[in-house]
């Protein structure tokens, strides 16, 4: 018979699996019989040998164990994830209605580690994060691609943290159809009159960021949105100009849109000729330059949107981070005019709410304005934050009025 694959831990290592943390870190573990390889279902026993959790075996990951259930009596097979994957979709019922492009599974959060999935209209895209539902990876597809109105399936697993797992970038058709160059989808926001119109945007599912758009900002555009009327606005990082269509189709007087990246400016007009907006305001260039040029030449603004990527992956880069995020903080204030307001995130999971609020206020007191919260600002909902994880709680914005 064969012996089975069991991680037992050290004495008065369980309490966080016991609260129901989803991780399991190498320094817990006092053994590990059986055999188990990457990706294999691993039981997780206290010391006493008491039974606490079922997990995905991640031997080359910090991380060596990532916890699919607590439930004895489940098992983990294709039908646990037909189940999971169900109801992380049924919860997402009311987002689905105000929009096609919604985020299906979040993760930890959802109670299935290391796998994303975000619908975009009749395209589905995946990300296998970590080595469980990579084992897992044809059963995973096979729901997915089986939901009503999914004609492809396509897989975007090209991100740092694989390398951690000990696996290999892959991106390519899972399932289905391969997406055109662009997959189209609507949301709704607000117009200058506060009336819901709809947007549409394109998504470049096989090369933007992270699955191809910021789904998780979704309620933040219509925040913008809701200031924007009548304002100039200077939208930074840009990328493929979201916040730049939510700003204009609710009356922005002009908005002028900033990023690095050229090809993702050249979506960004086509997403403004989607809806019927002007894209003279796209800028192309160096963010922090671009700032202190505007500082320099005294131009201002009434509406200054900061969505900078994720500036600090480990926690080594926690102070060259911070630095950044003042910076173009600091920056952002000196161009805002009198009751002008700051819309400004940080996605950098490791960088707490109260960090970021803290550079926020050196920025505001750097640049010598006097400035109000009036809005904090998170994850769209379909980006839920498990309350046993909190890792899961990553997007921060603040909205200030100056």
């Amino acid at each position: 018979m064969a012996t089975a694959n069991i991680i037992t831990l050290r004495p008065d290592r369980d309490k966080s699996v016991r609260q129901r943390h989803p991780w399991v870190f190498s320094g817990a573990i006092a053994s590990v019989s059986g055999n188990p390889q990457a990706g294999d279902t691993v039981t997780v026993c206290a010391a006493s040998g008491e039974f606490l959790a079922r997990a995905a075996f991640s031997p080359k990951s910090q991380i060596v164990a990532r916890i699919w259930t607590w439930d004895e009596a489940e098992t983990v097979d294709a039908a646990f994830f037909a189940r999971q994957i169900g109801r992380a979709i049924a919860a997402r019922d009311s987002a689905s209605r105000a929009t096609d492009a919604v985020r299906w599974v979040n993760a930890e959060s959802d109670g299935l580690p290391g796998l994303i999935v975000d619908r975009y209209g009749a395209f589905a895209v995946c990300q296998f994060l970590s080595a469980g539902p990579e084992r897992w990876k044809r059963e995973i597809t096979e729901v997915v691609a089986a939901q009503p109105g999914i004609c492809g399936v396509y897989e975007r697993s090209d991100v740092d943290v694989r390398g951690k797992e000990g696996l290999k970038s892959v991106t390519g058709v899972l399932a289905g159809d391969a997406p055109p160059e662009t997959v189209e989808f609507g949301e709704h926001l607000p117009d200058a009159d506060g009336v819901m119109q709809p947007r549409h945007y394109g998504v470049d599912i096989a090369h933007g960021h992270k699955t191809g758009f910021y789904l998780d900002q979704r309620d933040n555009r219509r925040v913008v949105a809701e200031l924007a009327a009548g304002r100039d606005v200077l939208n930074t990082f840009a990328y493929t100009g979201a916040f730049t269509v939510a700003a204009l189709g609710a009356g922005a007087r002009s908005v002028v849109s900033v990023d690095s990246a050229g090809p993702m400016l050249a979506l960004a007009a086509r997403n403004l000729a989607l809806n019927g907006l002007t894209s003279e305001g796209l800028r192309e260039g160096d963010v922090f330059k671009v700032l202190r040029e505007y500082r320099d030449n005294g131009q201002t603004f009434d509406l200054i949107i900061l969505d900078p990527p994720k500036f600090a992956q480990t926690q080594a880069q926690i102070n060259k981070a911070t630095r950044a995020y003042k910076d173009i903080n600091w920056l952002a204030f000196r161009l805002l005019r009198p009751g002008g307001y700051l819309v400004t995130f940080s996605c950098s999971g490791i960088v707490s709410a109260d960090l970021f609020q803290k550079v926020v206020f050196g920025a505001a007191l750097d640049a010598g304005r006097d400035a109000q919260i009036v809005r904090w600002l998170t994850q769209a909902s379909d980006h839920p934050v498990r309350l046993t994880f909190p890792e899961g709680f990553y997007l921060k914005g603040l909205v200030c009025r100056v």
